[in-house]
């Protein structure tokens, strides 16, 4: 089982390189490409459409292959679309290339989440799912910071091209070390979509999507933020970055250890009211540099912490599209992430200093709160939440 899980978490190392490193590359990239950093900033965002797009496309279009050929086929798409981007040179053809990267991320997800799920023992689902999903965070804590340094050392193209080679590697593991699985029963089409009537699946996704995206209202203004409000020093960002990967990578972890022990659902109420209070903290005290990187640091381990037991619940309430229900999480995770990085930005764009995200963020994760505390009272005496 755990070398199954291992090969599953290279395929989600992976996919975090691809999806984060960009945005600590991107000045790079727009010099390359001759065009603003705003029109290079496309790429992030059509990254987080192919995710959209590709999740619940793939699903249907593969729900009948064997899992183990599934995720076969996705590490084959995100390996091409990287090693295009790797000779790209033109800004259209940029975006055409990160839409591919993106469409394998979220059925990667949700199959890889199906897969864990079968493999773990009675009880450890959510620890399994967890060591899946660690490769994402390994990604921030390592591949994000080397990345960025081989983009000032070399050349950004290096960092895709790394990143088809992991593909490549990852395609190797998953065919040798993932034991072959038999197809989830075919529910027909419309079988799919069934388990959307229940309202179980939206309070997860209301969960995921305003939850996680409080984090990214803060998250994504935090380099200005620990310069201009904490006064910490450019160069010490970097280091800044490796203690948030690091910290996502235990908030994982641990998350996934919570959700067995207490159920997946007070795992993540209890989570998001410490970032309610994480976030409130920010915004009143991050001109206190200790203060702030504490902050810093429980706020990514948070964002990480509800990462697996929100991916668990969907599958658990997805009965009959189990690969689809699982791979909605990813697009709700990233539709948070876009939307809490707008809606973050605005007291920014108005004038107001850089610990303002935060504020926004917490009003967010309320929405969230509401979500998790509605679901628990609703379904508390079904699956998990007994």
């Amino acid at each position: 089982m755990k070398k199954s899980l291992i090969a599953l978490a290279f395929g989600t190392f992976a996919l975090g390189m691809a999806e984060f490193v960009m945005m600590s590359i991107l000045p790079y990239v727009a010099q390359s490409m001759q065009c603003s950093i705003p029109e290079a900033g496309h790429l992030i965002s059509t990254y987080a459409i192919g995710v959209c797009v590709g999740a619940p496309s793939v699903v249907l279009v593969a729900r009948k292959r064997p899992l183990h050929q599934i995720l076969l086929g996705l590490i084959v798409i995100y390996l091409t679309g990287n090693l295009l981007m790797a000779s790209c040179s033109d800004l259209h053809l940029g975006v055409l290339f990160r839409f591919i990267s993106g469409l394998p991320h979220g059925a990667y997800f949700g199959v890889g989440s199906i897969v864990a799920d079968r493999l773990a023992p009675r009880g450890k689902s959510t620890s399994a799912i967890a060591i899946m999903c660690s490769g994402m965070t390994v990604a921030n804590l390592i591949g994000i910071p080397a990345g960025t340094w081989l983009s000032d050392m070399v050349s950004w193209r290096v960092i895709f091209l790394f990143n088809g080679a992991w593909g490549i590697l990852t395609f190797i593991l998953l065919y040798r070390l993932v034991p072959r699985m038999e197809p989830l029963p075919n529910t027909g089409l419309k079988g799919q979509f069934r388990f959307l009537k229940s309202a179980a699946p939206w309070l997860i996704m209301a969960t995921t999507t305003f939850g996680n995206g409080g984090i990214f209202c803060w998250y994504s203004y935090i380099s200005p933020l620990m310069n201009r409000i904490a006064g910490f020093a450019p160069s010490e960002i970097t280091m800044l970055m490796v203690l948030a990967g690091g910290s996502m990578c235990v908030g994982n972890l641990l998350g996934g250890k919570l959700a067995d022990r207490y159920t997946p659902g007070k795992t993540i109420l209890g989570v998001q009211a410490i970032m309610i209070l994480g976030l409130l903290t920010t915004f009143f005290l991050a001109s206190y540099p200790g203060i702030a990187v504490l902050m810093l640091c429980i706020c990514t381990a948070c964002l990480f912490g509800v990462s697996a037991p929100q991916q668990l619940l969907l599958l658990r309430f997805s009965k009959g599209g189990e690969m689809m229900g699982a791979a909605l999480v990813q697009v709700a995770f990233n539709l948070g992430n876009a939307v809490g990085a707008y809606c973050g930005g605005l007291p920014v764009t108005y004038g107001l200093p850089y610990n303002y995200p935060a504020l926004v963020g917490a009003g967010f994760v309320v929405i969230g709160v509401i979500s998790t505390a509605m679901f628990c009272k609703k379904y508390k005496k079904e699956n998990f939440m007994a």
